[in-house]
């Protein structure tokens, strides 16, 4: 099914580039199939945040390119966090407590998009979710 547009969470991200075997067969196929794949800038935070303490250096390679260069060689789009991003994020009433999924799901519920995501807790935000 063709698709204006999703939004990948940071381990569909990551295991697009780097385990694709990882992705469910929809979510492989929602990512072919969309026209504009996003990629939000607080997975990038995320992910360097992650390698920096030690707990994925699995993206050593990653880091070692270059954000920008990552996210062109992979045909995404970053999607800048923006103050109602946040707002959203910060405010929003789901139990779920991972800072970045919060902004992920406020970024896809702001700008209707879905989330290729296996985390059921992202349900909470209302968010069209595909795995």
């Amino acid at each position: 099914m063709t698709r204006p547009a999703i939004l990948l969470d940071t381990h569909a991200f990551l295991w697009l580039l780097q385990a694709p075997e990882r992705l469910s067969a929809d979510a492989a196929a929602a990512i072919r199939g969309a026209q504009l794949v996003f990629v939000s800038t607080a997975t990038v935070l995320e992910a360097g945040t992650k390698y920096r303490i030690g707990k994925l250096p699995v993206v050593a390679p990653l880091v070692a390119a270059g954000w920008a260069e990552v996210l062109e060689h992979a045909g995404a789009t970053p999607l800048a966090v923006s103050l109602a991003d946040a707002a959203l994020a910060g405010a929003h009433a789901s139990a779920h407590r991972d800072p970045w999924d919060r902004l992920i799901a406020a970024q896809a519920v702001l700008r209707t998009l879905p989330v290729v995501s296996n985390d059921a807790a992202l349900d909470t935000f209302d968010v069209a979710r595909i795995w």
